[in-house]
């Protein structure tokens, strides 16, 4: 599967795609950083956040999207800014009817360091490694939302493929478990291995 994952914030919004699956190795397609100017009103560095996150789907075409869940900190301005761009992530993908999913950064940093106490250098780190890339990713925007795409490929394969077989029963007028409705089997996903792994760019 592919993921597109989305380290949100007003002024430095991170993105990132991988492919891969559980129990094999991800693969670096592309990753970069959306940026609005601090100075801007919040309308407008909401729509340009939107045009970026719209050029990442298009050109990359991921089959879900991962998004940083938000949580309570002291600084209620900060928060409230990366829960608008959390939102404007959440609503792109779900407008094309992509699966959405909310990962807190505890389980990104157990997923891919194996603590959810890492810091930031740690994850970034270990982001190069998994995905042998020659450098860490940079910002450090960037490394995380490679950590969400990687915390969801390992993690969220087995949601996925549960949450497809439930709409596919529900197109079909039929609920997983009714009598005559199937028990609730796989739905597999699309494949897309046609990009280079390592491969580092952004949308043009």
């Amino acid at each position: 599967m592919r993921v597109l994952g989305v380290d949100p914030g007003l002024t430095r919004c991170g993105v990132g795609v991988v492919d891969g699956r559980p129990g094999s190795p991800a693969r670096l397609v592309a990753v970069g950083v959306i940026r609005t100017p601090a100075d801007d009103e919040i309308g407008a560095r909401l729509v340009a956040i939107e045009r970026g996150l719209e050029k990442w789907l298009d050109e990359t075409a991921p089959d879900a999207v991962a998004v940083e869940r938000v949580f309570a900190q002291h600084n209620v301005r900060t928060v409230m800014g990366t829960a608008q761009s959390a939102a404007v992530a959440i609503l792109c993908a779900s407008r094309r009817g992509l699966p959405v999913a909310l990962h807190t950064p505890s389980e990104v940093k157990a997923a891919v360091t194996g603590s959810g106490t890492a810091d930031k250098k740690q994850v970034g780190t270990m982001v190069t490694r998994i995905l042998r890339l020659d450098a860490m990713p940079k910002p450090a925007d960037a490394a995380d939302a490679l950590a969400l795409a990687i915390c969801h490929v390992w993690r969220g394969g087995v949601q996925n493929r549960l949450a497809g077989a439930v709409a596919t029963a529900r197109a079909g007028g039929l609920a997983p478990g009714r009598p005559g409705g199937p028990p609730g089997g796989g739905a597999g996903g699309r494949e897309q291995g046609d990009h280079q792994p390592g491969r580092s760019r952004s949308p043009r």
